[in-house]
């Protein structure tokens, strides 16, 4: 199978990846979509993320939130990617995407992070898979991921089990840290990955050194996470003017030229952006059209960025500036 690496460098350019999968001139179908390797279907290439954002509590105003789902999906997205470790948020979107009627239509991710009694004890992940199927109001899930490569030895024969007995179709390992990028490259390297999901943005780079070239090079879906550094991205550059070269892209705010930066990467599958503000939702969803940057825009892009005051230090500051969140999950 020629994979997408190859494919790109054969056709010249970030550009032959916008074409979306075949279908209807519908929403679903307009938007930038990304084959995923071993299964060969397409899928929306921005994804909803729900970290902290969706934990929020039931007796707390929660229709902003209801908002951002209702966006993502009448815009076409369908991956949302969820958790057990993220507090409410899981409840939350299974009880919003219930009231849509889209549970068991949503390209739903999931993570399983728990090691029993003893290493080969299945039972609390099988709680827990449980446990997600049920506030999800799901049969299966689409993909479910080893969470921050928590005892994955353990874990991957769990979840080839599901695989074969139907009840997940797809399995992955998860980290947001780079320093575990050479474990999670050995768990590429053993061939039956079917996704990985990565800290990549246009300040964390570290993917590009070996992982996202790998990944493509043996059919393993990437799922991104943090393309907009949770917000510290936006609190850097503030209220300066875009740079010129978002023009030559489409890219009409800073969350869009953010984005379109990860996109452009071919062997990036679809990137998780999470929001509370329906508004920033509807901005987000804007990267899923016009133009991606080439090999020079994407290197320009940098350069200027590298400009701006902070930039190199990013990752040395708080997650989510200036913003608070009221649910189960709390920050150190």
């Amino acid at each position: 199978m020629t994979s997408r690496r190859t494919f790109l460098k054969a056709a010249g350019g970030a550009g032959a990846f916008m074409a979306a999968g075949p279908g209807t001139a519908s929403a679903a179908n307009r938007v930038l979509k990304r084959q995923i390797p071993s299964t060969g279907e397409w899928i929306p290439a921005l994804g909803l993320g729900t970290f902290m954002t969706f934990d929020q509590w039931p007796t707390t105003p929660r229709d902003n939130l209801r908002e951002v789902l209702r966006l993502f999906w009448d815009a076409g997205g369908r991956v949302v990617d969820t958790s057990p470790l993220y507090g409410l948020a899981e409840a939350n979107l299974g009880e919003f995407a219930k009231a849509m009627g889209i549970n068991r239509r949503m390209f739903a991710t999931n993570k399983v992070w728990t090691t029993g009694r003893y290493l080969n004890d299945d039972s609390l992940a099988v709680a827990q898979r449980n446990r997600s199927l049920e506030v999800l109001g799901r049969d299966r899930l689409d993909v479910v991921q080893v969470h921050n490569v928590v005892a994955p030895e353990m874990h991957m024969p769990i979840l080839r089990r599901w695989k074969a007995e139907g009840k997940i179709r797809m399995l992955g390992i998860t980290h947001h840290d780079p320093m575990y990028y050479p474990l999670i490259e050995h768990w590429i390297r053993g061939g039956d990955l079917d996704f990985v999901q990565i800290h990549y943005s246009i300040q964390t780079r570290v993917a590009e050194q070996g992982l996202l070239d790998l990944a493509a090079d043996h059919g393993t879906a990437v799922m991104v996470n943090m393309p907009l550094e949770k917000a510290r991205l936006h609190a850097l550059v503030g209220n300066r003017p875009l740079p010129d070269v978002a023009d030559d892209i489409g890219a009409r705010t800073w969350a869009q030229f953010f984005l379109k930066y990860v996109l452009a990467h071919p062997a990036v599958t679809v990137a998780l952006a999470a929001t509370t503000n329906p508004q920033h939702q509807q901005d987000n969803l804007g990267a899923l059209a016009g133009r991606l940057p080439d090999h020079s825009q994407r290197r320009e892009m940098v350069r200027y960025m590298e400009t701006i005051d902070g930039f190199t230090q990013l990752q040395s500051t708080p997650w989510y500036p200036g913003k608070t969140f009221n649910g189960q999950v709390k920050l150190g």
